[in-house]
Protein backbone atom coordinates (compact mmCIF):
# COMPACT_ATOMS: atom_id res chain seq x y z
CA UNK A 1 0.00 0.00 0.00
CA UNK A 2 1.11 3.44 -0.51
CA UNK A 3 1.99 5.10 2.37
CA UNK A 4 0.46 8.72 3.14
CA UNK A 5 4.34 9.92 2.74
CA UNK A 6 4.77 8.72 -0.74
CA UNK A 7 1.71 11.54 -1.92
CA UNK A 8 3.80 14.17 -0.70
CA UNK A 9 4.10 17.26 -2.84
CA UNK A 10 7.80 18.00 -1.94
CA UNK A 11 7.16 21.05 -0.18
CA UNK A 12 8.69 21.46 2.94
CA UNK A 13 8.62 24.08 5.73
CA UNK A 14 11.13 26.26 4.27
CA UNK A 15 8.66 26.54 1.34
CA UNK A 16 5.90 28.05 2.99
CA UNK A 17 4.96 31.78 3.44
CA UNK A 18 6.14 32.50 7.12
CA UNK A 19 8.80 30.52 9.05
CA UNK A 20 8.50 27.38 11.16
CA UNK A 21 10.37 26.34 13.98
CA UNK A 22 12.86 28.87 12.68
CA UNK A 23 16.27 29.33 14.36
CA UNK A 24 14.54 31.90 16.69
CA UNK A 25 12.36 29.40 18.27
CA UNK A 26 14.38 27.46 21.08
CA UNK A 27 15.87 23.92 20.21
CA UNK A 28 13.61 22.46 22.77
CA UNK A 29 10.41 23.62 21.14
CA UNK A 30 11.62 22.74 16.88
CA UNK A 31 10.93 18.80 17.56
CA UNK A 32 7.27 18.64 18.24
CA UNK A 33 6.65 22.01 16.52
CA UNK A 34 8.73 20.42 13.19
CA UNK A 35 6.69 16.85 13.93
CA UNK A 36 3.31 18.61 13.97
CA UNK A 37 4.12 20.12 10.83
CA UNK A 38 5.32 17.35 8.96
CA UNK A 39 2.25 15.45 9.95
CA UNK A 40 -0.15 18.54 8.85
CA UNK A 41 1.83 19.14 5.57
CA UNK A 42 1.24 15.36 3.97
CA UNK A 43 -2.53 15.80 5.51
CA UNK A 44 -2.79 18.62 3.56
CA UNK A 45 -0.59 17.54 0.30
CA UNK A 46 -3.73 14.18 0.18
CA UNK A 47 -5.97 16.55 0.46
CA UNK A 48 -4.40 18.51 -2.50
CA UNK A 49 -3.01 15.45 -4.57
CA UNK A 50 -4.41 16.39 -8.21
CA UNK A 51 -5.39 12.51 -9.19
CA UNK A 52 -6.23 10.82 -6.35
CA UNK A 53 -9.87 10.01 -5.87
CA UNK A 54 -11.67 11.73 -3.34
CA UNK A 55 -12.81 8.43 -1.78
CA UNK A 56 -8.88 7.52 -1.26
CA UNK A 57 -8.36 10.86 -0.03
CA UNK A 58 -10.67 10.43 2.59
CA UNK A 59 -9.23 7.02 3.76
CA UNK A 60 -5.75 8.34 4.15
CA UNK A 61 -6.82 11.07 6.50
CA UNK A 62 -8.79 8.11 8.49
CA UNK A 63 -5.77 6.48 8.12
CA UNK A 64 -3.52 9.32 9.71
CA UNK A 65 -6.00 9.96 12.53
CA UNK A 66 -6.51 6.43 13.59
CA UNK A 67 -2.67 6.09 13.72
CA UNK A 68 -2.70 9.51 15.34
CA UNK A 69 -4.52 8.03 18.11
CA UNK A 70 -2.79 4.97 18.83
CA UNK A 71 -4.58 2.48 16.19
CA UNK A 72 -1.25 1.87 13.75
CA UNK A 73 1.76 1.79 13.25
CA UNK A 74 2.22 2.27 9.15
CA UNK A 75 2.05 6.32 8.73
CA UNK A 76 5.28 7.72 9.77
CA UNK A 77 4.44 11.23 10.34
CA UNK A 78 1.08 10.07 12.25
CA UNK A 79 3.82 7.64 14.55
CA UNK A 80 6.01 10.59 14.82
CA UNK A 81 4.04 12.98 15.72
CA UNK A 82 2.29 11.11 18.50
CA UNK A 83 5.11 10.01 20.17
CA UNK A 84 6.23 13.88 20.16
CA UNK A 85 2.77 14.41 21.65
CA UNK A 86 3.23 11.81 24.41
CA UNK A 87 6.60 13.23 25.64
CA UNK A 88 5.16 16.39 26.53
CA UNK A 89 1.70 15.38 28.06
CA UNK A 90 -0.38 16.71 25.28
CA UNK A 91 -3.48 15.76 23.42
CA UNK A 92 -4.06 15.32 19.75
CA UNK A 93 -7.14 17.86 19.64
CA UNK A 94 -4.49 20.49 17.53
CA UNK A 95 -4.07 18.09 14.27
CA UNK A 96 -7.30 16.64 14.94
CA UNK A 97 -9.00 20.00 14.08
CA UNK A 98 -6.56 20.54 11.30
CA UNK A 99 -8.11 16.95 9.48
CA UNK A 100 -11.38 18.63 9.94
CA UNK A 101 -10.76 20.98 7.50
CA UNK A 102 -8.53 18.78 5.03
CA UNK A 103 -11.78 16.39 4.75
CA UNK A 104 -13.44 19.80 3.87
CA UNK A 105 -10.98 20.37 1.23
CA UNK A 106 -12.50 17.09 -0.58
CA UNK A 107 -15.98 17.73 -0.42
CA UNK A 108 -16.32 21.59 0.24
CA UNK A 109 -15.39 23.40 -2.96
CA UNK A 110 -17.01 27.14 -3.08
CA UNK A 111 -17.71 29.02 0.38
CA UNK A 112 -20.98 31.77 0.40
CA UNK A 113 -19.41 34.30 2.72
CA UNK A 114 -16.81 35.29 5.03
CA UNK A 115 -17.88 34.09 7.77
CA UNK A 116 -17.68 30.60 5.76
CA UNK A 117 -14.18 31.43 5.53
CA UNK A 118 -12.88 32.21 8.65
CA UNK A 119 -15.52 28.70 9.76
CA UNK A 120 -12.84 27.35 7.52
CA UNK A 121 -9.72 28.81 8.90
CA UNK A 122 -10.81 27.99 12.79
CA UNK A 123 -9.81 24.34 11.27
CA UNK A 124 -7.20 24.84 8.67
CA UNK A 125 -5.08 27.65 10.09
CA UNK A 126 -6.35 28.92 13.71
CA UNK A 127 -4.73 25.38 15.03
CA UNK A 128 -1.51 26.21 14.15
CA UNK A 129 -0.83 28.79 16.35
CA UNK A 130 -2.88 27.40 19.18
CA UNK A 131 -0.68 24.20 19.33
CA UNK A 132 2.70 26.01 18.72
CA UNK A 133 1.41 28.59 21.83
CA UNK A 134 0.80 25.45 24.10
CA UNK A 135 4.15 23.95 23.30
CA UNK A 136 5.41 26.54 24.97
CA UNK A 137 3.30 26.54 27.74
CA UNK A 138 1.92 30.32 26.98
CA UNK A 139 -1.78 30.84 28.20
CA UNK A 140 -4.99 30.38 26.28
CA UNK A 141 -5.79 33.66 26.36
CA UNK A 142 -3.31 34.70 23.37
CA UNK A 143 -5.66 32.21 20.98
CA UNK A 144 -7.93 35.20 20.28
CA UNK A 145 -4.67 37.14 18.38
CA UNK A 146 -3.63 34.30 17.23
CA UNK A 147 -6.64 33.33 15.68
CA UNK A 148 -7.06 36.41 13.96
CA UNK A 149 -3.57 36.40 12.52
CA UNK A 150 -3.62 32.73 11.88
CA UNK A 151 -6.95 33.26 9.53
CA UNK A 152 -5.05 36.16 7.77
CA UNK A 153 -2.04 33.83 6.83
CA UNK A 154 -4.46 31.37 5.36
CA UNK A 155 -6.34 33.98 3.72
CA UNK A 156 -3.21 35.79 2.13
CA UNK A 157 -2.52 32.45 1.07
CA UNK A 158 -6.26 31.88 -0.32
CA UNK A 159 -5.86 35.05 -2.15
CA UNK A 160 -2.43 34.12 -3.39
CA UNK A 161 -3.39 30.85 -4.74
CA UNK A 162 -7.05 31.88 -6.39
CA UNK A 163 -6.27 30.78 -9.50
CA UNK A 164 -3.90 27.58 -9.21
CA UNK A 165 -6.81 26.31 -6.67
CA UNK A 166 -9.15 26.87 -9.48
CA UNK A 167 -7.70 25.30 -12.53
CA UNK A 168 -6.35 22.44 -10.39
CA UNK A 169 -8.90 21.66 -7.59
CA UNK A 170 -11.91 23.62 -9.17
CA UNK A 171 -11.66 25.03 -5.35
CA UNK A 172 -12.51 28.64 -4.90
CA UNK A 173 -12.31 30.12 -1.71
CA UNK A 174 -13.13 33.55 -2.75
CA UNK A 175 -16.81 34.12 -1.54
CA UNK A 176 -19.57 34.02 -3.60
CA UNK A 177 -21.20 36.87 -1.97
CA UNK A 178 -18.06 38.99 -2.64
CA UNK A 179 -17.97 37.95 -6.14
CA UNK A 180 -21.46 38.78 -7.22
CA UNK A 181 -20.69 42.55 -5.19
CA UNK A 182 -17.61 43.14 -7.62
CA UNK A 183 -20.04 41.40 -10.79
CA UNK A 184 -17.07 38.74 -10.79
CA UNK A 185 -17.48 35.31 -11.68
CA UNK A 186 -15.49 31.95 -10.72
CA UNK A 187 -15.01 31.47 -13.89
CA UNK A 188 -12.31 34.92 -14.32
CA UNK A 189 -10.40 32.94 -12.41
CA UNK A 190 -9.44 30.78 -15.39
CA UNK A 191 -7.79 33.82 -16.81
CA UNK A 192 -4.43 34.80 -17.46
CA UNK A 193 -4.78 38.13 -15.96
CA UNK A 194 -8.20 39.47 -13.62
CA UNK A 195 -10.39 40.91 -15.12
CA UNK A 196 -11.28 44.38 -13.43
CA UNK A 197 -14.46 43.43 -11.40
CA UNK A 198 -12.52 40.06 -10.37
CA UNK A 199 -9.30 42.35 -9.42
CA UNK A 200 -11.95 44.51 -7.57
CA UNK A 201 -13.49 41.68 -5.53
CA UNK A 202 -9.69 40.58 -4.84
CA UNK A 203 -8.52 43.32 -3.79
CA UNK A 204 -11.62 44.53 -1.44
CA UNK A 205 -10.68 40.98 0.40
CA UNK A 206 -6.97 41.79 0.57
CA UNK A 207 -8.21 45.15 3.00
CA UNK A 208 -10.30 43.05 4.70
CA UNK A 209 -7.78 40.51 5.43
CA UNK A 210 -5.60 43.69 6.60
CA UNK A 211 -7.91 44.50 9.18
CA UNK A 212 -8.16 40.66 10.52
CA UNK A 213 -3.79 40.99 10.78
CA UNK A 214 -4.32 44.08 12.46
CA UNK A 215 -6.25 42.09 15.32
CA UNK A 216 -3.29 39.87 15.25
CA UNK A 217 -1.12 42.51 15.67
CA UNK A 218 -1.02 42.44 20.00
CA UNK A 219 0.19 38.70 19.98
CA UNK A 220 4.24 39.02 19.92
CA UNK A 221 3.52 40.75 22.95
CA UNK A 222 1.37 39.03 24.50
CA UNK A 223 3.40 35.83 24.40
CA UNK A 224 6.00 35.29 27.76
CA UNK A 225 8.86 33.66 25.69
CA UNK A 226 10.90 36.00 24.06
CA UNK A 227 11.99 33.87 21.47
CA UNK A 228 8.39 33.12 20.16
CA UNK A 229 7.63 36.85 20.77
CA UNK A 230 10.57 37.53 17.68
CA UNK A 231 9.05 34.79 15.39
CA UNK A 232 5.73 36.21 15.69
CA UNK A 233 6.79 39.52 14.68
CA UNK A 234 9.09 38.31 11.95
CA UNK A 235 5.36 36.29 10.81
CA UNK A 236 3.45 39.21 11.45
CA UNK A 237 5.54 41.20 9.21
CA UNK A 238 5.92 39.08 6.56
CA UNK A 239 1.79 38.71 6.62
CA UNK A 240 1.46 42.51 6.36
CA UNK A 241 3.81 43.14 3.25
CA UNK A 242 2.30 39.86 1.39
CA UNK A 243 -1.40 41.50 2.19
CA UNK A 244 -0.26 44.95 0.95
CA UNK A 245 0.94 43.57 -2.04
CA UNK A 246 -1.84 41.64 -2.67
CA UNK A 247 -3.96 45.05 -2.09
CA UNK A 248 -2.52 46.94 -5.12
CA UNK A 249 -1.29 43.51 -7.45
CA UNK A 250 -2.88 41.12 -9.81
CA UNK A 251 -2.25 37.07 -8.17
CA UNK A 252 -3.42 35.66 -11.70
CA UNK A 253 -0.62 37.73 -13.57
CA UNK A 254 1.83 39.16 -11.01
CA UNK A 255 4.28 37.74 -8.63
CA UNK A 256 2.72 38.33 -5.20
CA UNK A 257 5.82 36.14 -3.06
CA UNK A 258 8.16 37.76 -0.88
CA UNK A 259 11.77 37.85 -2.75
CA UNK A 260 14.77 36.90 -1.25
CA UNK A 261 15.93 40.21 0.20
CA UNK A 262 12.48 41.16 1.13
CA UNK A 263 12.59 38.08 3.29
CA UNK A 264 15.66 39.46 5.10
CA UNK A 265 14.65 42.83 5.18
CA UNK A 266 11.38 41.87 6.57
CA UNK A 267 12.69 39.10 9.34
CA UNK A 268 15.28 42.34 10.79
CA UNK A 269 12.84 44.77 10.34
CA UNK A 270 10.39 42.06 12.75
CA UNK A 271 12.68 41.36 14.90
CA UNK A 272 14.22 44.71 15.58
CA UNK A 273 11.06 45.94 16.34
CA UNK A 274 10.03 43.35 18.36
CA UNK A 275 13.18 43.20 20.86
CA UNK A 276 13.34 46.61 20.84
CA UNK A 277 9.65 46.61 22.43
CA UNK A 278 10.97 44.19 24.68
CA UNK A 279 13.31 46.13 25.95
CA UNK A 280 12.06 49.25 26.86
CA UNK A 281 8.97 47.15 28.29
CA UNK A 282 6.07 48.85 26.29
CA UNK A 283 2.84 47.54 26.52
CA UNK A 284 0.92 45.74 23.97
CA UNK A 285 -0.63 47.55 21.28
CA UNK A 286 -4.70 47.49 22.06
CA UNK A 287 -6.59 45.22 19.37
CA UNK A 288 -8.99 47.88 18.51
CA UNK A 289 -5.83 50.22 17.78
CA UNK A 290 -4.37 47.60 16.12
CA UNK A 291 -7.26 47.21 13.52
CA UNK A 292 -7.08 51.00 12.72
Amino acid sequence: MTTAAELRSGKTHRDENFPVASWIIHPRHRAPILAFYNFVRTADDIADHATLPADEKLRYLDLLEAELLGKGDSQEEAVHLRNALAQRSMPPRHALDLLIAFRMDVSKLRYENWDEVIHYCRYSAMPVGRFVLDVHGESTSTWVASDALCAGLQINNHLQDCAKDYKNLNRVYLPRDALAATGATVEMLGEPAAPAPLLQCLQALAARTESLLGEGKPLAAEVRDFRLGLEIAVIQAFANKIVRMLKVRDPLRDRVRLSPLELIGHSVAGLTGEAMRRAVGRPAQSRSAAGS
